[in-house]
């Protein structure tokens, strides 16, 4: 910027230099994120450090991200009142005949939470408490148990409503609406490659396999789980249809999972309450806290330009539609090895979003390239924060489980190159249901 101290190249080195540093020696993220922004501060004359303050509240400053306390308090609700019990009987009388029965009924639950919490590190905590000893009880290896655990819980940030879309949308201004649809389609194929893994695995290691459930069964479970399906249904249907807005849906939400536990369910009581109101502030303090630093982070890129310094370089390769879509993918992979996914947004995403405009790429895909893509770095070290959960859990180095985590990766890997060649698969429901999100 004219008249600044630094150049671009100064200030990207000093503010990616000094964060990896502190990611180096453990810094916590989102401390890593404001403390990098703190030497430019004191340099830059017309800046000071009241500037990291100010730009860290304007982030909060946001009706948007108020969605983001109560998508996760419903989850927790959900979870003490009862409706995991439910979910998972019904995901028993659908899957249970599968070879790996019970990693398939972890993954077709993981499904049905997702479509609830839009947090995968939630999903990760209570579906390893779950599972993982279950499984290895029933001669499961503890490393693939670990694996399926970590790797079905990404599934919560692909298929709405997800914390990292209400994200993605409040930043570049997206349709939330579109991109929950968007990722719906992108969600289940993923959830199959899943279950498609578990098969080959348990085939070839002997894992055990339930009865069929009978049809009676099946409508009996089906018909208990009814009320807590159709929590994705409100969400997402009035947020469709126009009903409400993305942080109303979630209001609605919380009031729908509070009616569900306490008066339908009836099994949530005081104390349930008040550890699922204890375990949402704790989640979204973390959360928000990393929006605020990594937007004081991300105003410091544009105000030294540096974006468009980066993008000067990578434009003149002059790739393609499906070569730019191949390389904002690898992009977000990488840094979603290092960052959690929320700071990874708000840095790489208004960056890469002239890329992918240059190549005519429709907003909503470039979105869902993205966010599945930063899924991945919730299972890949060295951040990988739902393997971590898992493997803590189990109590198990991650090392342990890398290998299985790594085979189970490779057919979502092939999933996200199909989004990438392919974008009707995200723009085909936003096409059919509600095309107006589109313009």
């Amino acid at each position: 910027m004219t008249g600044s101290v630094l150049s671009s190249g100064q200030a990207a080195l000093i503010l990616f230099g000094v964060f990896f540093l502190l990611m180096f020696v453990r810094v916590p993220v989102a401390f890593a994120l404001g403390l990098a922004c703190l030497p430019i501060l004191i340099i830059e004359p017309r800046l000071d450090t009241m500037t990291l303050m100010q730009e860290t509240f304007n982030a909060y400053n946001s009706f948007i991200l108020l969605a983001v306390p109560f998508f996760l308090l419903t989850a927790n609700l959900m979870n003490v009142g009862g409706t995991t019990d439910r979910l998972m009987k019904l995901s028993r009388t659908m899957v249970g005949h599968f070879p790996g029965s019970l990693a398939q009924i972890n993954v077709v639950l993981s499904i049905f939470f997702a479509g609830i919490s839009g947090s995968s590190t939630a999903d990760a905590a209570s579906q390893s408490k779950i599972f993982i000893e279950a499984q290895t009880r029933e001669g499961y290896d503890v490393s693939f148990s670990v694996a399926i655990t970590a790797v079905s819980a990404v599934l919560a940030v692909i298929i709405p409503p997800s914390i990292l879309m209400i994200v993605w949308g409040g930043i570049l201004t997206v349709s939330i609406g579109a991109l929950f649809l968007a990722g719906i389609l992108p969600g289940l194929m993923i959830g199959l490659a899943q279950m498609a893994t578990v098969h080959a695995y348990a085939k070839a290691r002997g894992y055990p396999t339930y009865p069929r459930s009978s049809w009676r069964e099946l409508f009996c479970a089906s018909w208990v789980a009814i009320p807590a399906l159709m929590t994705p249904g409100i969400i997402i249907g009035g947020k469709i249809f126009g009903w409400f807005t993305a942080t109303e849906s979630a209001c609605i939400a919380v009031l729908y999972a509070g009616v569900l536990s306490l008066l339908v369910y009836r099994e949530m009581d005081m104390k349930g309450l008040y550890g699922a109101l204890l375990d949402t502030g704790k989640l979204a303090g973390i959360a928000l806290f990393c929006v605020g630093t990594a937007s004081a982070f991300g105003w410091l890129l544009a105000y030294y330009k540096i974006p468009e310094a980066i993008l000067t370089g990578v434009q003149a390769w002059g790739m393609g539609f499906a070569s730019t879509g191949f390389f904002i993918s690898f992009v977000f992979l990488v840094v979603g090895c290092f960052l959690d996914a929320i700071p990874a947004i708000i840095i790489c995403a208004p960056i890469l979003e002239p890329l992918a405009r240059a190549v005519a790429m429709d907003p909503v895909h470039f979105a869902m390239i993205g966010i599945v893509s930063l899924a991945f770095g919730l299972v890949t070290p060295p951040y990988g924060l739902c393997l971590m959960i898992a493997c803590s859990i189990a109590g198990i180095r991650i090392r342990d489980a890398i290998r299985d985590t790594g085979i189970m990766l490779i057919p979502m890997l092939l999933v996200l190159a199909l989004v990438i060649i392919w974008p009707k698969m995200s723009l085909f429901l936003p096409n059919l249901i509600s095309p107006e999100f589109l313009k």
